[in-house]
């Protein structure tokens, strides 16, 4: 994989399009408007809600860089099905000591454990990259080794 690619679904790109646009004319704005009101209060350097504002500040030009950068970056996933594993492939696995469960390969942004998305750069999932139906994956987990067993790729 390269590190340098952020592998996004359409949906998700939409939505870091729009929080985008919000960061930048929205709470840009707002945040310039706290500070301007706390700057209005005096003395600097024991003003918390100018300190407050600066904080937020800061936060809100890290996001929009991070989010830039992702778009800059993006590669847009559909759904594979395929005979391998890879991002984008839905994958159900049976674990050795019972149970199966259904995943999703995505991107790091898209990880949602609860909704069955699974980094590609979690432990899981990058044992299932380039993997197919039936062969067996060993995942080191913080309870021990877990196994698991490709039962079908959508």
């Amino acid at each position: 994989m390269d590190s340098s690619k952020e592998y996004l679904s359409q949906e998700k790109l939409s939505s870091l399009k729009e929080e985008l646009i919000r960061l930048k004319t929205i709470e840009r704005k707002e945040v310039a408007e706290r500070l301007d009101y706390a700057k209005s209060l005096g003395d600097l350097s024991e003003n918390a809600e100018y300190h407050e504002a600066r904080d937020q500040q800061a936060d809100i030009e890290d996001r929009i860089t991070q989010i830039e950068e992702m778009i800059k970056n993006a590669v847009i996933m559909t759904e594979k099905h395929g005979q391998t594993i890879e991002i984008g492939s839905t994958v159900t696995v049976a674990k050795s000591g019972g149970g199966e469960g259904t995943y999703t390969i995505v991107g790091p942004e898209e990880a949602n454990m609860l909704a069955g998305k699974i980094s590609y750069q979690s432990p899981i999932g990058g044992a299932l990259l380039g993997k197919r139906k039936d062969d067996q994956v060993s995942v080191t987990t913080p309870h021990g080794e877990v196994k698991y067993t490709i039962v079908g790729i959508k």
